[in-house]
């Protein structure tokens, strides 16, 4: 098999964006059970954001290449791999190393990409879109007819949490910044401005509390998340982006986070706390991987269908990653910035 030589991302350390680092790596050959993808796209999210400054939760040692997703094409496969695979389009998720131009990856880890999408809007509902389908469907169990608040309605994964609770018959609140306020509306949710007095515009649009809220940003405002909730009604917490900027070990404002969540579900108000992560159940990493094949197959089936848009916010070659991370973290897109190998 010809040798193919990988170009990557290396993160080197706690450093600026402008510290990424391009190196190429030869990879081997796909052994048993694997396969040989050429990358089309690979995203960036906040988790990169947060292994940049070493404040990801369980992120490897320093250096590795980040990367949390993929979308690209099978190029190559272990020779016990049907050869029906190669020139298939597929997505995979990866936590890490999905920053390259090729990966060697397990065959059962691979999700087809229907065709009609291509690899940069694939890429945008991978770990977004199956992150959003079970915390909607899976831990909230959100049901037509219901109300939920979507904290960063804007981002990545609220987009596309607000897009498919829409496709769900569900009403959504979202927050954002004034500047996306029309892209929020233009979505399906009712825009709340998140620099005002939220909890007092959630509740004069509910009045009763809402059935479901999802927060990534974690730190004091957790309190108010908790407090809108309507009676049976469920918090999910996803993240801490509150806290991403402060001193001190990583994972003291995930601990204070959980103390608090198992505090609440300790009291009896009828109401659900819950923490979120998308890796919880790797212990059982047949069932894990049933559920990731079978919800993202559902993402991306109503994206086929056109009943959920992809939120690009631009598309901007690999080895160019020091801008996109910097565009990542402005705080000013709306959806997810791609990185695209070969362009």
């Amino acid at each position: 098999m010809t040798t193919t030589i990988a170009t990557e991302i290396v993160l080197p350390g706690k450093v600026e964006p402008s510290g990424l680092r391009v190196a190429e790596r030869v990879l081997p050959a796909p052994g048993a059970g694997q396969v040989l993808i050429r990358v089309e796209a690979s995203g960036i999210s906040f988790a990169e954001q947060q292994m940049r400054r070493g404040k990801y939760y369980d992120q490897p040692a320093y250096p590795f290449v980040p990367g949390y997703d993929l979308v690209g094409t099978v190029t190559a496969v272990g020779a016990d791999i049907d050869r029906n695979l190669i020139g298939r389009r597929v997505a995979a998720l990866t936590k890490t190393g999905g920053w390259s131009s090729h990966v060697v990856l397990d065959a059962d880890e691979l999700v087809r990409v229907p065709g009609g999408l291509d690899a940069a809007e694939a890429e945008t509902f991978v770990v977004n879109g199956i992150t959003a389908w079970q915390m909607l469907h899976r831990t909230a169990n959100v049901r037509a007819g219901q109300t939920i608040l979507v904290h960063g309605a804007n981002g990545g994964v609220g987009s596309t949490l607000v897009q498919l609770a829409r496709a769900a018959g569900i009403r959504v609140i979202g927050t954002a910044s004034a500047r996306n306020a029309e892209a929020v509306a233009a979505l399906g949710a009712t825009w709340v401005d998140y620099r005002g007095d939220v909890p007092a515009q959630v509740r004069a649009l509910a009045p009763g509390g809402v059935d479901a809220v999802f927060d990534h940003v974690g730190g004091p405002g957790i309190v108010d998340s908790f407090r809108l909730l309507a009676p049976h009604g469920t918090l999910v917490s996803y993240g801490t982006a509150a806290t991403k900027n402060d001193e001190g070990n990583s994972r003291l404002p995930v601990l204070r986070l959980f103390a608090r969540l198992l505090l609440w579900n300790a009291l009896p108000n009828k109401r659900g706390a819950h923490f979120y992560n998308i890796w919880a159940g790797k212990r059982n990493a047949q069932r894990f991987q049933k559920r990731i094949i079978e919800d993202l197959s559902a993402v991306f089936g109503l994206a086929a269908s056109g009943d959920l848009r992809a939120q690009v916010a631009a598309r901007i070659p690999l080895t160019d990653a020091a801008r996109a991370m910097e565009l990542a973290e402005s705080g000013t897109v709306i959806g997810k910035v791609v990185l695209v190998p070969g362009e």
